[in-house]
């Protein structure tokens, strides 16, 4: 700035510095994370807008202004920007944002003009955002990717300068300019991230994801905690498209992080560098996260269960079709839009080593067999009960009942595999073990939804069990004993009763009449209620007579309330359609059954 007086570069020097004091000192002792209070900020904006003014004219007078003189402007504008957002002032945020893109026209490229720039692109990205115009903020994240792209291009490389430099200050406190460039990009790489998931563009979003991960790992300043439950929620994302290869990858490498921070705490603890109150803070925060961790460890296990068993079933139906298929080589779903060689590439290149071991505790292949599954059952059943160690029913009850779900699915997938019936039985009545044992301990008016959702899955672990035992009975030349009989039918009646519960729970008091609409989100469930309620009943064994017309009385009114419901709701009719169908076929069949059996009754 050698045309410009020395006078009055001095009073920008100290005017921003000034400003920067009023902005990055924290102004409650009690909590130094607080930010500058309104009068603070008002403060810093009073003298930005001086600094404005008197840039501007600066520019306006100078025939040939000097880079970093633009900059200068640029980074006040910038600043103004901010602290507009930072009170909501969009529009007015807007305004001298764009005056700074105005003011780096031609400079964006430039070591003095790079920082201004690229922070200025991803905060109108921010306040386009807010406003719901996600296609322009798109317009500007990518402007900021294009150009921090061209300028690490650039040869020979160039060194940025820093916001504070462009006035002269070299403040040994602040980031260096080339960390803060690297900052910068990984921000814009988050924005992207968020912007093409809430445009539904899922695949680009977790790629996007996946880059900040992976930038974020080159920082020096990583978020340890907030890094692993973002990795641990990625991979989320490939376990529901069977991408089980990156979805391990991505919750080996969140738990390899968990357990460099917790070798951070303990040594933060050793050298005492923190308050106990901080201490305990991190400490529960860790436990807390770690739990999270551990749940999705579980859900990646149960997933894969599940998609091994449907992917046999399916296998099974193919061959009862005649159709050839190599058991090893189904298709998997794969991410439209991204390249399989970038898919495979979704690594943490600087943990591979690290995350290897971790990774190495389950399987990425889908499960064939007995044995496969029973080593994916038992790390599951390891997870959750690490992730019950602070998920307890006391403090979170919801999570815990959501966990007790996932211990009870784990047992469903793995009776898939087994090939024993008695120890299926078995299995499927360890589920009604942990679920009973749980649904005890809550109470049906606070936890309402959890308490409907077990009963259900009550109702359809005892069918489980029923039917088992009807198909053993039905395979045996033998007479059933009648502790058998009783079984079948107390597995029966206790079906019944908890579909029951879920169907009462629908009521507004005990005494009022059972409910004939239901809300949109419980129709289903409350249909399939009737249906099996209908199919229970009808399976219940007994010499008496009058019982059994009892219970096909009960049989047929549950399939003719499905039958009649539908009726008047052609949506439900829609999604309920194979249970309609038998449901119409038993209401006209069961009378006919009922007037032959009123009849004998009726015989002399």
């Amino acid at each position: 700035m050698e045309d410009i007086s020395k006078e009055i570069l001095e009073e920008l020097r100290e005017k921003y510095q000034k400003v920067r004091k009023l902005l990055d000192e924290p102004h409650d002792e009690s909590n130094p994370g607080e930010g500058p209070d309104t009068a603070t900020k008002n403060r810093a904006t009073v003298i930005l807008n001086d600094m404005k003014s008197k840039l501007e004219n600066l520019l306006n007078n100078t025939s040939s202004p000097p880079k970093r003189l633009r900059s200068s402007l640029a980074v006040v504008c910038l600043n103004i920007g901010l602290i507009c957002i930072d009170n909501e002032e969009l529009k007015d945020a807007e305004e001298s944002l764009m005056r700074c893109t105005e003011v780096l026209k031609s400079l964006e490229l430039t070591p003095e003009g790079i920082l201004p720039f690229l922070s200025t692109m991803n905060q109108l990205a921010i306040i386009w955002f807010q406003w719901s115009e996600f296609e322009k903020a798109k317009t500007f994240v990518e402007r900021a990717e294009d150009f921090y792209k061209k300028y690490k291009a650039l040869e020979p490389p160039e060194v940025p300068v820093g916001m504070s430099q462009v006035f002269g200050i070299e403040n040994a406190e602040e980031p260096a300019p080339n960390h803060v460039l690297e900052k910068l990009h990984t921000l814009t790489l988050y924005y992207l991230a968020q912007i093409y998931g809430i445009s539904k563009d899922h695949q680009q979003s977790a790629l996007y994801c996946h880059m900040t991960l992976q930038k974020q790992l080159e920082l020096t300043d990583l978020d340890y905690i907030d890094w692993a439950l973002n990795a641990a929620t990625l991979s989320q994302f490939f376990m529901e498209r069977k991408h089980f290869s990156q979805a391990r990858h991505h919750l080996a490498a969140a738990s390899h992080i968990l357990g460099v921070y917790e070798e951070n705490l303990k040594s933060c603890d050793e050298k005492g560098s923190d308050s106990e109150e901080m201490k305990a803070a991190k400490w529960e925060q860790f436990r807390h996260r770690s739990a999270d961790v551990a749940r999705c460890w579980a859900k990646y296990g149960i997933l894969l269960m599940s998609m091994s068993r449907d992917r046999l079933i399916a296998l099974a139906d193919n061959v009862d079709n005649e159709k050839s298929i190599d058991i090893n080589n189904i298709d998997t779903e794969d991410l439209p839009g991204i390249d399989e060689d970038l898919l495979k590439n979704m690594k943490f290149v600087k943990l591979e080593k690290e995350v290897m071991t971790i990774e190495e505790q389950i399987t990425d292949k889908y499960l064939l067999d007995f044995t496969d599954a029973r080593k994916v059952f038992l790390n599951v059943q390891k997870w959750l009960e690490e992730a019950k160690k602070y998920y307890a029913l006391e403090t979170h009850a919801s999570d815990y009942v959501h966990i007790i779900q996932d211990v009870s699915q784990s047992y469903k997938y793995l009776s898939f595999f087994e090939d024993d019936d008695d120890r299926q039985a078995k299995m499927h009545k360890r589920r009604i073990d942990v679920l009973e044992e749980v649904i005890k301990e809550l109470n049906p008016r606070y936890y309402q939804a959890e308490c409907r959702q077990i009963w259900i899955e009550l109702g359809e672990t005892t069918s489980a069990i029923l039917d088992i035992k009807l198909d053993k009975l039905r395979a045996s030349d033998e007479r059933p004993t009648s502790h058998a009989l009783n079984k079948i039918n107390n597995l029966a009646k206790s079906g019944i009763n908890y579909y029951q519960k879920f169907l009462d729970s629908m009521k507004e008091s005990e005494t009022s009449p059972a409910v004939r609409e239901f809300p949109r989100e419980l129709v289903k469930p409350a249909l399939f209620a009737y249906f099996h309620i209908g199919t229970l009943s009808n399976k219940i064994i007994t010499p008496d007579k009058l019982m059994q017309l009892d219970n096909l009385k009960a049989s047929v009114g549950a399939y003719k309330f499905l039958v009649d419901y539908c009726q008047r709701h052609e949506d439900a009719a829609e999604f309920m359609r194979a249970e309609l169908n038998v449901c119409r076929d038993l209401v006209n069949l069961l009378p006919l059954k009922i007037n032959k059996l009123t009849q004998s009754l009726n015989a002399p």
